[in-house]
Formats: C-alpha cells, structure tokens, sequence
C-alpha cells in the first residue's frame, strides 16, 4: 500500500519539475523570444513584456529584425528600446 503513494508522490513531483508554463497569450512567447535573443538584463524584462503587450506585433517584429540586422555588437537591448521609442513620434504625427 505504501508502495502505491509513493509512486503517486513521485508523479506529483514530476509535475512540478517538468518546467515553466506555457505562455497564455502570443505576445508573451514574442516577449520571450525577444528576452532571450537580445540578453535584456533582468531589470528590463517587465518594460519588453509590456511593449509586447500594448503595441502592434508588426512594429515590434520590425523593430526586432532591424536590430539584429543593424546593431551587430554593443548591447542590442539598447538599441531595440530605441526603436520601440520611435512608435510614440510616429503615432504622434
């Protein structure tokens, strides 16, 4: 019987090393991708996500693609953020 829970424990425990969720939205998994591909420092990691969020996927797409293409070294972040601040003028006008 004790052999019964303790493989039912175990399965648990599986559960909850298997990893991170899944993202819930598809801005999140760009949000992501974007983290990892342009090493955004920690305490930038919450403004990517809400870029992600409020503005149009395309602009951000685009904004990816030019600073990969553009800014070959430096700190990329940098740069993608200087885009992304672009989107304000260009609303504007």
């Amino acid at each position: 019987m004790s052999e019964g829970f303790k493989n039912i424990k175990e399965i648990f425990n599986n559960r909850r090393q298997a990893g991170p969720k899944p993202p819930v939205y598809p801005w999140q998994d760009m949000a992501l991708r974007i983290i990892k591909q342009l090493a955004i420092p920690p305490y930038k990691k919450s403004a990517i996500f809400k870029v992600c969020r409020d503005l149009p996927q395309s602009y951000i797409l685009g904004c990816f693609s030019d600073t990969q293409e553009l800014c070959k070294s430096g700190e990329k972040w940098r740069y993608f953020f200087k885009l992304i601040d672009q989107y304000k003028k260009i609303s504007e006008s």
